[in-house]
């Protein structure tokens, strides 16, 4: 299976960066992969689709200010995750100025290079703690532009919960408590992380090897997961946690805390899933791929053929699908 096979053309001015006013005004394109009827609808319309017996599951990871820039603006640190109260695992650019003993300050803190691993992550150990002030939210860098005081609200699901997301799950992001309070849901908390960025590199899809991200389970969602006729996940964040218990564990989903690399794309067998929100997703990426192991590759491929024909808005803050 080739990369390039999820590849799909699409205008740069398709990608959305910024959101729309009113997070339910968002299009959404609803596939029905038993008839593969493709509809054009809108967030607002999603409870005409819900059913007796569904159950929404959702991730209600919190996106924390993760962007940080050395004091003479030259070095940007994305901190991907801590391994002790001083120490990062920082994404650095440019690489060749934080090789293994470099220093870098941010505000009053100096913080050097202890070394790079294999995936070029640089662990970075601080003489006293940073101001978490001078983060910023890491925004994609598709949308071309720095995070601005609107993005703290809107780079967040209503329902964002535990901090220590880098990235948004964004589909939630087209939720309103009104419609949240309207469909049946529990939570999963997986905290997206820069890997979510990450292009695959490979010719070859199956030697693509997947990052690694931290969740939770709790013991309610579980239950109700068992419970539910139809379990409606709430983007690719919620199937990964979702597939992944079911993978290593079988049916009923053990609660508790835990870490997924699942890579999901077509042959993947779901076990959990039965229909998935999803915003648009780039081409000959992972996410692309899990959703046409979900729908079937051909079906979700003619799915975003309408959606660039439409002028659908894509990515992180743009337009969601629907698939049945």
């Amino acid at each position: 299976m080739r990369t390039v096979d999820f590849d799909y053309p699409l205008p740069e001015e398709l990608i959305a960066s910024r959101p729309l006013p009113d997070r339910a005004a968002s299009r959404m394109l609803v596939v029905h992969r038993d008839s593969g009827l493709i509809e054009h609808r809108h967030f607002s319309d999603i409870l005409d689709y819900v059913q007796p017996g569904d159950h929404f599951v959702m991730n209600n990871t919190r996106v924390i200010p993760a962007r940080y820039f050395s004091n003479d603006g030259r070095i940007e640190l994305v901190r991907a995750g801590l391994t002790g109260e001083l120490n990062w695992k920082c994404l650095v650019r440019p690489g060749k100025k934080m090789r293994p003993g470099h220093t870098v300050q941010v505000g009053d803190a100096t913080g050097t290079v202890e070394h790079i691993d294999d995936e070029g992550y640089r662990y970075i150990t601080w003489d006293r703690p940073v101001d978490e002030e001078r983060g910023r939210l890491a925004l994609p860098h598709y949308m071309n532009r720095e995070s601005d005081p609107a993005d703290k609200e809107r780079y967040q699901t209503v329902y964002a919960e535990h901090e220590g997301a880098i990235a948004a799950p964004t589909a939630g992001l087209h939720f309103t408590p009104e419609i949240l309070a309207a469909v049946p849901h529990s939570f999963v908390t997986l905290h997206v992380g820069v890997g979510t960025f990450r292009p695959v590199k490979v010719d070859n899809v199956e030697e693509h090897h997947m990052h690694t991200e931290s969740f939770y389970m709790p013991p309610e969602t579980s239950t109700a997961i068992e419970s539910a006729k139809r379990v409606v996940a709430v983007g690719t964040t919620s199937v990964r946690v979702l597939e992944t218990l079911a993978s290593r564990h079988g049916r009923p989903l053990p609660p508790g805390p835990g870490e997924t690399n699942i890579f999901i794309y077509p042959g993947f067998k779901y076990q959990v899933t039965d229909a998935l929100l999803t915003n648009f997703h780039l081409p000959q990426s992972t996410l692309i791929m899990l959703v046409c192991a979900f729908a079937g590759k051909e079906l979700i491929m003619e799915a975003y053929r309408q959606a660039v024909e439409q002028r659908y808005r894509f990515f992180s803050y743009g337009d969601c699908m629907l698939i049945l």
